[in-house]
């Protein structure tokens, strides 16, 4: 008996929840779904081994450049304040303002720079393999 009125009570909860009116407040945009990096060139199959998810957030201070560098795993982003410009090595280049998405070059150089006043914020998720590195800094060779 009293489980038959605690289900009677979950269930007229759920159906006062369901009327609520907050569900249709709940908004949803697409930042980015794509098959290609920012410069157009498609993304690589994904690698074999045990998935690894990273999530970073990333703030690059006022005019500041980021040393050249590639990802061997895909990944993405969204920047959260400030501005950002990705140049890759073949000049390619991408300006981002806040709230703008981008789907990295993987295996590619590039570097970033923040060339404006403010810190540039940006959160990247990386879906890579365990044990692989998420970025990879271009070595000078003397």
């Amino acid at each position: 008996m009293k489980k038959t009125i605690v289900h009677f009570c979950f269930v007229i909860i759920c159906l006062i929840g369901c009327k609520s009116n907050k569900i249709s407040q709940i908004e949803v945009t697409t930042l980015a779904k794509t098959t290609q990096s920012w410069n157009g060139k498609a993304l690589p199959k994904y690698l074999d081994g045990k998935p690894e998810i990273t999530i970073l957030k990333i703030i690059i201070p006022p005019e500041t450049k980021l040393p050249l560098h590639k990802h061997p795993e895909i990944n993405a982003g969204v920047l959260l304040k400030g501005s950002l410009r990705v140049i890759s090595k073949d000049n390619d280049t991408l300006n981002l303002k806040a709230g703008d998405p981008i789907v990295e070059l993987v295996n590619s150089w590039h570097y970033g720079e923040n060339s404006g006043t403010v810190p540039a914020e940006i959160i990247v998720f990386y879906a890579g393999v365990e044990g692989t590195p998420i970025t990879v800094l271009k070595q000078d060779k003397h």
